[in-house]
C-alpha cells in the first residue's frame, strides 16, 4: 500500500461496540424462561419483548454498518411488539457478535446508512447502535436483577446522543460531541416505542451511567415493582 492510499482510507473507528455487545450477552445465561415475564424499565416490555427487541436491533445495525438496506433496516421499531423466536438462546448471542464485528469496519461511520426506518449518516448510526446496546443492556440487567456496568467512554457518546439539542453538557463536561452526532435530534426516530422518553433529573453529581440512564428517560433507582 502506498502513501496516497493509506491517506485515503476511513478513519479507524472511534468507538468500539464489542464490548457492549458482549456486556448483553454475558446477561443471558442467567435469564430462566419463568424471567421471561418480568417487567422492565420499558413500560411496554416484558423481558420477553425487550430481548426481542435486543435481537432485532442487532440483525438492524449489522445491516445498517454493512449497508445491506433490506427489511431488517427498514422496519420502525414502534410498528409491533418484538416477538422473541424460541432459538434465543442461540440467535442472539451470534447477532451480538455480527453487529460489533461490522462496525468494526472503518467503512461502517462513512457515508448514509438506514436504521428503524431513518436515514442516518453511518457515524451517527454508529453511535446510535451503541446507545442501543448500552442502555438496553441496563434495562435487561435491571430487569434480571444483575449487575451492570459501562465504559466512560461508552458513557460519553451516549451522553452526547441522548442531551437535548443545544445542550452542551450532556450531564457531563466534554460530551456534546464525543460522538459527533450533533446531540439526539441527529438520531431522529431511530428507536421510538416509547422506549426513549423525556429525560428524568438526576443529580449533576450523580455517576455518569445514572446521568446516561436519566437521559434516556429512565429512574436510575428503577427496580421490579417500583
Amino acid at each position: 500500500m502506498n502513501a496516497n492510499s493509506a491517506s485515503a482510507s476511513p478513519p479507524a473507528p472511534a468507538l468500539d461496540l464489542e464490548p457492549a455487545a458482549r456486556r448483553v450477552a454475558g446477561l443471558l445465561a442467567a435469564i430462566d424462561d419463568d424471567r421471561l415475564a418480568d417487567p422492565t424499565p420499558c413500560p411496554d416490555y416484558a423481558v420477553r419483548e425487550l430481548l426481542g427487541h435486543l435481537a432485532g436491533l442487532a440483525a438492524a445495525f449489522r445491516d445498517a454498518a454493512r449497508k445491506d438496506l433490506g427489511a431488517s433496516t427498514a422496519l420502525s421499531p414502534d410498528a409491533s411488539l418484538p416477538v422473541l423466536g424460541d432459538d434465543w438462546r442461540e440467535v442472539l448471542p451470534r447477532r451480538l457478535e455480527e453487529v460489533a464485528a461490522a462496525w468494526r469496519s472503518p467503512a461502517a461511520w462513512t457515508g448514509l446508512t438506514r436504521a428503524g426506518g431513518v436515514e442516518l449518516p453511518g457515524e451517527v448510526a454508529g453511535a446510535v447502535a451503541l446507545n442501543e446496546l448500552v442502555v438496553h443492556g441496563w434495562d435487561l440487567a435491571r430487569a434480571t436483577g444483575q449487575p451492570y456496568e459501562a465504559g466512560e467512554a461508552e458513557l460519553r457518546s451516549c451522553a452526547a446522543l441522548l442531551a437535548p439539542a443545544g445542550d452542551d453538557t450532556g450531564g457531563t463536561d466534554d460530551t456534546s460531541n464525543a460522538s459527533g452526532t450533533g446531540g439526539a435530534d441527529s438520531a431522529d426516530s431511530a428507536d421510538s416505542a416509547g422506549l426513549f422518553g423525556p429525560a428524568v433529573p438526576v443529580p449533576d453529581d450523580a455517576p455518569l451511567l445514572d446521568r446516561v440512564i436519566g437521559l434516556s428517560g429512565r429512574r436510575p433507582d428503577w427496580r421490579p415493582g417500583s
